[in-house]
This record gives structure tokens, C-alpha cells and sequence, in this order.
């Protein structure tokens, strides 16, 4: 019986996460060739390659995959038993920043189960919109940033999954003959995501609400004041939503990045970061 490594795996979900071979080997600790080597013998115990050149950089196949989400899950595993049965010390503070979408709708369980394992870390959680987190002049008021990323390949920061745009709300008024639009403020990528698509399809709108907290949007969503747009996985489970429907165009993809912004308290944010991108993905 064969059986799979769990450096292996983690190795994979790595190089995925970052965006490279290089730079998963700074975060894991290894050379370029101890990555690539890392890589070849899962690939050699599976018996198939993972990955397909895509221009200069190295991505996924079809077998890679498939093989993501369950390796996610047995690193998932791996790491609840070791912490059940070992006492590793994580201590220090971790200055998460992520959009308000995430914080009211996925964050919540996944932080609770993290200060559950980690009690001796300190959290401090703020709400921005992605265009402030990844402002350059923010980046030190945060160790570890979740935002949105329209750069579907961007080196600078890599994208660690992807979400698809949907249209939220009651979707019958889309049926009117001017689209009425709730959006959190300007800046907002779902806000000109809306717009550019409605544009692009010569469908009038206009823009009757504007709140930068998902509660308010919500509650104007439910008043039926206008649509929105939202990532599929943080729409709240009472509101209904499509990707596209006669009246509404197709909005597309979005990314999202995971941002290290300091070596203070780096094995906190370490594993805060590997804790969110395995229970995300």
C-alpha cells in the first residue's frame, strides 16, 4: 500500500497559494530544487504530472486540480490531529484586515475555530474595502490582508482562489426599465463591476443606496430598494442570486489574495494565513 507525504501535499497547496515554486520555498523553508523535487515525487507516487506550463509560469492541470481540494483537506486533518495531541505554543498579535463581506459572512466561524486552536494569539479584525487593504501606504497597519483581486495573475500578489461574481437580490427588478443599484461606496470593485457590465450592455441603472457595511446593504436589499453584486461564497443563505439571467449580464471572475505584511509575531501570522487558505479553497 502506498502512501502519500504529507510534505508533499503541503508542497502543492504551497506552491498553488503563492503563486511559484521560488516563492513557496521562502514561506516553507526550502530551495527552488527541494520544491521542484517535492512536486516530482508526488507526482511519480500518483502517476501523473500536475502541473502544465502556462507562458513563464507553472500552473495546474487538470490532475492538479482534482488533487487540490482533497490535499486541503488531509493537510486540514493532518493539522487538527497534531494540535490535539501536542502542545506547539503559537503566541504573539495578528492585524487582520479583510473586506466587510468576509467578516460578516465566512469569517466568523473560520477566526472562532482558529482562537479555539491558537488561544494565546491575539487577534485584531478590521473591515476595509480591498482597494484600501492593498494600498501600499496601509500595508503597516496590517500583518496579514484578505482582499479582492482583479488581477487574475498578478505576481505582486498572487492569487490564492477564485470566486465568481453574481447578482444578488430580487432580480425581477432587473426587469424595470432603469436598473436600481445598492453598492457600498466608490472604489468598490463590485460597485465598478456592476457598472462596467451594465454599461458594456446598454441596460440604464442608477445607483440608489450606498453603504460601505454589508448589514446596510442587506437591510436595502430586503426594503427591495435595488440589486447588488457580490463573490458567490459571501452571499448571505437568505438572499437569492444568479450569475447572469435575460436582463443581467455575465460579471465574471474575481481573485483573492492572502497578504504577509510583517515579520513580527511570523508564526502567528503564519498559521492564521494557512488556517484561512485551507478553510477558504
Amino acid at each position: 500500500m502506498k502512501n502519500l507525504s504529507i510534505d508533499g501535499l503541503r508542497t502543492l497547496v504551497t506552491v498553488v497559494e503563492v503563486g511559484g515554486f521560488a516563492k513557496a520555498g521562502e514561506l516553507l523553508g526550502l530551495s527552488q530544487p527541494a520544491v521542484s523535487l517535492q512536486i516530482r515525487r508526488l507526482e511519480d507516487l500518483l502517476g501523473c504530472k500536475l502541473f502544465k506550463k502556462q507562458g513563464q509560469r507553472q500552473v495546474l492541470n487538470q490532475y492538479g486540480e482534482l488533487l487540490l481540494p482533497q490535499a486541503k483537506q488531509m493537510l486540514q486533518y493532518n493539522d487538527a490531529i497534531l494540535q490535539q495531541f501536542t502542545s506547539e505554543s503559537v503566541t504573539g498579535r495578528v492585524r487582520l484586515g479583510i473586506p466587510s463581506e468576509f467578516a460578516a459572512r465566512i469569517l466568523p466561524a473560520i477566526i472562532g475555530d482558529f482562537v479555539s486552536l491558537y488561544p494565546d494569539v491575539a487577534l485584531e479584525v478590521k473591515s476595509r474595502l480591498s482597494k484600501h487593504l492593498l494600498s501600499v501606504s496601509r500595508q503597516d497597519q496590517f500583518d496579514l490582508v484578505l482582499a479582492l483581486n482583479e488581477e487574475l495573475e498578478s505576481v505582486t500578489h498572487p492569487i490564492f482562489m477564485r470566486d465568481q461574481l453574481v447578482w444578488v437580490g430580487d432580480l425581477t427588478l432587473a426587469k424595470k426599465d432603469v436598473i436600481t443599484l445598492v453598492t457600498a461606496p466608490e472604489g468598490c470593485i463590485y460597485r465598478r463591476r456592476a457598472i462596467e457590465a451594465l454599461q458594456q450592455s446598454g441596460r440604464p441603472f442608477r445607483i440608489v443606496y450606498s453603504n460601505a457595511d454589508l448589514t446596510g446593504l442587506i437591510a436595502a436589499l430586503n426594503e427591495g430598494l435595488g440589486i447588488t453584486v457580490l463573490a458567490k461564497n459571501t452571499v448571505p443563505s437568505e438572499l437569492s442570486y444568479q450569475e447572469y439571467t435575460h436582463d443581467l449580464p455575465m460579471l465574471g471572475e474575481i481573485g483573492i489574495s492572502l497578504i504577509k505584511n510583517t515579520q513580527e509575531s511570523a508564526h502567528a501570522v503564519n498559521k492564521l494565513a494557512e488556517f484561512i487558505a485551507l478553510r477558504l479553497s
